[in-house]
């Protein structure tokens, strides 16, 4: 491991990314670089640049081939892997806090049987980039639940601003820290899968694939005929414990002015939750509720002391 020096050498070009395989020049020598052009950032800075060194011919035999990395304009000779029969050759390289990307290249050093003279040669391959992306999702901690359902999603990079969606519909986000969101899971239609993103902070981040199931509950009563100012207990049920991080029930009315009543969480390990409904201006209406398995509603009417 190399740690990157505060004066970089001038021998920086436009970087190629992607993986590539380099086709070198003479006696089937091939180095093929297998380090992905974008890595996660990681607290130590540190990034191994992996390649393989390989070649078929039996002029060049293969405890000839020295594997060196040109990073940063610097020479460093790479450690090959100590599996039997590999080609692999490795090299960690530190780069300093903050950097988003190293240029490099490879050369190999190896030897062509000629008679009985072994003749040595170099070939060097394209140049590439390695980019840092301090900015990523690792996936939900769940790829199914129910509506209502709160999903915790790890990575790096998250900002108060992200929002993830499924599909086009955003749902409703928690930042919980730069490494870790949550999410509830929206009101869309059930037993249907869609792709999760984050957006927000810059960039938007793919994430995946995530199914909605299907789940209903009961609501109890059947009905509420309240006076401005009374309140009355509202039970909502359902059929299993609810998930970790518990289950949010999308509550709407008709009749906002009419109805005082807190948001309806479910806790995790729970069947059921009471909250309390308050009656606020005299009107009539509903209270919707929205589940995986569909809407249902209770009827209110709320009247003039």
């Amino acid at each position: 491991m190399h740690k990157t020096p505060f004066t970089h050498a001038s021998r920086i070009f436009t970087a190629l990314a992607g993986f590539a395989l380099l086709l070198l020049s003479g006696c089937g020598l091939t180095i093929t670089n297998l380090t992905p052009p974008t890595v996660r950032a990681n607290p130590s800075q540190i990034y191994t640049v992996t390649a393989q060194f390989h070649t078929d011919s039996d002029s060049i035999p293969a405890d000839s081939i020295h594997a060196r990395i040109i990073i940063d304009g610097q020479s460093y000779d790479m450690t090959k892997s100590t599996a039997a029969g590999s080609d692999l050759w490795e090299f960690e390289y530190q780069l300093q806090p903050g950097r988003p990307s190293a240029n490099y290249y490879f050369i190999a050093d190896y030897g062509v049987k000629s008679g009985d003279q072994i003749v040595p040669k170099e070939a060097t391959s394209d140049l590439q980039t390695l980019i840092i992306s301090g900015r990523y999702a690792l996936g939900p901690e769940a790829n199914r639940a129910p509506v209502g359902t709160r999903v915790s999603m790890l990575g790096g990079g998250f900002t108060p601003t992200d929002v993830v969606y499924f599909d086009q519909a955003p749902t409703r986000t928690v930042f919980e820290s730069p490494s870790a969101l949550s999410f509830f899971v929206p009101a869309v239609e059930p037993g249907k899968s869609y792709q999760l993103h984050v957006s927000g902070g810059g960039a938007t981040l793919d994430v995946g694939s995530f199914r909605v199931d299907a789940i209903t509950f009961q609501v109890s009563p059947a009905s509420l005929t309240l006076r401005s100012g009374e309140q009355q207990a509202v039970t909502f049920t359902i059929p299993t414990p609810a998930p970790a991080g518990g289950m949010l029930v999308d509550v709407t009315t008709d009749v906002p002015a009419s109805i005082v009543m807190p948001e309806v969480m479910i806790a995790a390990g729970s069947t059921s939750v009471t909250v309390p409904v308050q009656g606020g201006k005299p009107g009539s209406g509903s209270i919707f509720f929205k589940s995986s398995a569909g809407e249902s509603s209770i009827p209110v009417t709320v009247t003039a002391r």
